[in-house]
């Protein structure tokens, strides 16, 4: 089993759970923007959560399945379409040898998320299989995909029972201002009370530059008792820095594993989806918890996790009569005659975005 790549999107890249112990030598632990998504999405082929996948950022890939297999997706609204026939999120999704899978720009959110039963299958670099792509190691090369690459998906642990009760309800990206809990330090004593009280009564947005390294908010600057710079000490994910400019930059997935910058805050692991999810043009604002507070929000989302991979193996968990179930996919040629109808769109409109300062074009459609 294998998939092709007839369109990489803007950014796609293997992800994993992540390289977790190597952050001692400089290798930060790459992995998904938005765990909760990434997680979800192997849950529901029946993979462990950790399981190499998919993650396709603004706008997404065109892939081609060789031979059968279950896929799900989750995380930001592509638009995806199966054999050009709208295709659900959030549940498993059958695939025949010869389907094709196309997604487009994002409709909400940011990132997207692909699992396949089994876990792409590419050569572990530190136990990992996430793609560095800051480095250039892990995942495909240690790059993007690129057209006509080939992934080799290993074989599942066993057939799915009840593939019917393999989803759940689509969640909705929130729109607006998105508020990320933090836990405010190491370096707070560096920043006078205005600048506390700037942190975290204002609302910030994020700028042109962000990526798997970090994201640059703009808006209010946040004041410094003196400067900007400490000695080099550890940065993790979810780390806020300072520098000189007074605006914020939360880390992210690929950052750096030690700065020179005072650091005011760090976003708590239960939100890091939040800011994963989010593109230029939207907004933050931050909101102090405690460090039991932020614990028992991951416990929480753990339970969560925990909770759905146990009820997607229950047929109990079927849907009440009347509701939708998913339907197993049709070979792409038997699927043809229902392609032209799904292409019948509300609106179509060519824009141009920008990702760290590089310009593509892009067509979103909207279905009717």
């Amino acid at each position: 089993m294998a998939i092709v790549v007839l369109s990489p999107g803007i950014l796609t890249s293997v992800q994993d759970g992540g390289r977790n112990g190597y952050q001692q030598f400089g290798v930060s632990p790459s992995g998904p923007m938005d765990a909760h998504a990434f997680r979800t999405a192997n849950i529901l082929v029946g993979n462990e959560p950790d399981e190499a996948g998919l993650e396709m950022t603004v706008m997404g890939a065109e892939l081609k399945f060789t031979a059968p297999a279950v896929i799900a997706l989750t995380g930001a609204d592509m638009g995806a379409m199966l054999n050009g026939v709208k295709a659900g999120t959030y549940k498993a999704l059958p695939v025949q040898a010869g389907d094709v899978l196309k997604l487009g720009f994002a409709m909400s959110g940011c990132r997207a998320y692909l699992a396949v039963s089994g876990g792409i299958d590419v050569k572990p670099v530190m136990g990992s299989r996430a793609t560095m792509l800051g480095k250039n190691f892990g995942g495909l090369d240690g790059r993007k995909l690129q057209k006509d690459d080939v992934l080799e998906v290993r074989p599942a642990a066993g057939e799915l029972q009840h593939l019917e009760t393999y989803f759940t309800e689509p969640e909705q990206i929130p729109a607006g201002t998105r508020t990320l809990r933090v836990i405010m330090g190491p370096q707070e004593d560096r920043f006078t009370e205005d600048g506390i009280r700037t942190f975290l009564g204002s609302e910030y947005t994020v700028g042109q530059d962000f990526d798997r390294q970090g994201y640059r908010l703009e808006g209010a600057k946040i004041e410094h008792k003196t400067d900007s710079n400490i000695i080099s000490d550890g940065v993790v994910t979810g780390s806020i820095q300072v520098p000189g400019t007074g605006l914020p930059i939360v880390m992210t997935a690929e950052r750096a594993t030690v700065g020179g910058y005072t650091k005011i805050a760090t976003v708590i692991t239960a939100d890091l989806p939040l800011i994963g999810q989010c593109k230029a043009g939207d907004r933050v604002r931050f909101k102090e918890v405690t460090v039991e507070q932020a614990q028992d929000l991951l416990k929480e989302e753990a339970d969560r996790l925990e909770s759905l991979r146990k009820r997607v193996q229950d047929p109990a968990h079927l849907p009440e009569e009347g509701e939708e179930v998913p339907q197993a996919s049709a070979p792409a040629a038997a699927a043809a005659p229902a392609a032209e109808a799904a292409h019948e769109f509300e609106y179509t409109k060519d824009v141009t975005i920008c990702i760290n300062g590089k310009a593509y074009e892009v067509t979103i459609q909207k279905w009717k």
